[in-house]
């Protein structure tokens, strides 16, 4: 049996919760380091992380100087039954940024097509999607992978950090968007 999931941005995480707060993730304080540390847990059974901290480290490195010194923290963090239900690569969450194991078989399942900006992402690093009866499924290669991770959700993950500016859920993420195509994708393609 394939665990499939819904479609990304199913959940509607920009409407406000009247639950009590649940942390997303284990909190880590902010400190003055110029470079994060970098905090590896296990992915879990089957799953593994799309890249290691030496790669994150380098890959931070490379980012203006002005935009270093952001982030105090960076998790690869593991899997678990509620991610599994609702996909996310990676979570920015104070000065932390949190990216999530994917299957070790390199091909995600859902129960719903991708939204034209996800499936236009994906793709631009590699990803391709297909469609058989009701599932489409997602699936990398190793190196796709890693540049996706690498380019695009750690960058736009800073990217969230960084923004001290904006408050309102649609402009922070415009802004990490932004920041991710500027210098992840076109800087990665030499086009900076």
């Amino acid at each position: 049996m394939v665990a499939a999931r819904p479609a990304f941005g199913s959940r509607k995480s920009d409407q406000p919760s009247k639950l009590p707060f649940d942390a997303p993730e284990r909190w880590h304080d902010p400190t003055d380091r110029r470079s994060p540390r970098i905090i590896v847990a296990p992915p879990g059974a089957s799953f593994l992380h799309a890249v290691t901290p030496s790669e994150i480290r380098e890959r931070l490195a490379q980012l203006p100087g002005r935009y270093q010194g952001y982030v105090d923290v960076v998790q690869l963090s593991p899997m678990t039954r509620k991610r599994q239900l609702f996909p996310v690569y990676g979570l920015q969450w104070g000065t932390s940024v949190y990216l999530y194991p994917i299957e070790s078989s390199l091909v995600e399942t859902f129960i719903q097509p991708p939204r034209p900006q996800q499936r236009i992402e994906a793709e631009m690093f590699g990803g391709v999607w297909s469609q058989r009866r009701d599932l489409w499924t997602l699936t990398w290669t190793i190196d796709s992978l890693r540049d996706f991770y690498l380019n695009n959700i750690l960058i736009h993950e800073v990217g969230h950090a960084i923004d001290q500016r904006n408050t309102r859920h649609v402009d922070r993420e415009r802004f990490a968007n932004w920041f991710a195509i500027e210098y992840g994708y076109r800087w990665s393609r030499g086009r900076h």
